[in-house]
């Protein structure tokens, strides 16, 4: 049993992937910050399904923090996935766009992978097996009107983890990153109507949770082992 780490897993996106790789035999381990309640119910939830799971709490924007949580965790198992699916909105046109906005999407998204991933990296590579995969968006490569800061966010996933698929090869450790389209959640329905889907989407719907869940899935088994350093897109045809 493999243990997978997965950061924003109280999200609906992370829930899902949290579910599917509990269901694919590991052990799951749900990252959340100020959602822990949200996150521990998950865990009951994948308890009572025959899966193993557990919920931890930190401040991914930390980075001692972090760090000294990664390394308490890795003590008792080495982590050999890790789901970087923490991220945040905070919209406005770029000249109306505050610092603290600016800051607050980079910290989650772009810092919060380094510091999640560094304290990992030594670890995973003395066992010489293991899937890093960063969850972005369609932002990340189209970029959106009001969302430069979550669209640099994302897109320098793509860079970090491109390059990290280079540093690691070696070492039987692949990482990639998936980049969703419009996902029907709670978030999706408000800023995304039906009619307005049917116009930008080819496929005229939006994608399931479950389904970036299933291509997580693939990209943390052993039949994607010679897939590395690559932005997967999963959008319903947008691009």
């Amino acid at each position: 049993m493999k243990h997978a780490l997965v950061t924003g897993g109280s999200g609906e996106i992370g829930q899902a992937i949290c579910q599917r790789l509990a269901e694919d035999g590991h052990h799951v381990i749900i990252h959340a910050n100020q959602n822990l309640k949200k996150a521990q119910t998950l865990v009951d939830t994948i308890i009572e399904q025959g899966g193993s799971a557990h919920a931890i709490q930190f401040d991914l924007t930390d980075f001692e923090q972090t760090s000294s949580k990664i390394t308490e965790l890795m003590q008792a198992h080495p982590v050999q996935i890790l789901v970087h699916s923490a991220g945040i909105h905070q919209d406005a046109p770029l000249a109306g766009m505050s610092k603290a906005q600016w800051d607050a999407v980079i910290d989650v998204s772009l810092h919060g992978f380094f510091n999640i991933t560094r304290p990992m990296m030594l670890p995973m590579m003395k066992t010489r097996w293991g899937r890093v995969i960063a969850i972005s968006s369609i932002a990340g490569i189209t970029g959106n009107r009001g969302q430069a800061n979550y669209a640099a966010a994302k897109a320098g996933l793509s860079g970090a983890c491109k390059s990290l698929s280079l540093e690691l090869a070696s070492r039987g450790i692949t990482a990639n990153v998936v980049a969703p389209g419009i996902i029907k959640t709670a978030m999706s329905e408000d800023s995304f109507p039906a009619e307005k889907i049917r116009q930008m989407v080819p496929m005229q719907r939006a994608g399931e949770a479950a389904e970036v869940a299933s291509l997580v899935s693939f990209l943390a088994s052993d039949e994607a082992a010679y897939i590395s350093g690559q932005v997967i897109s999963i959008n319903g045809g947008m691009l």
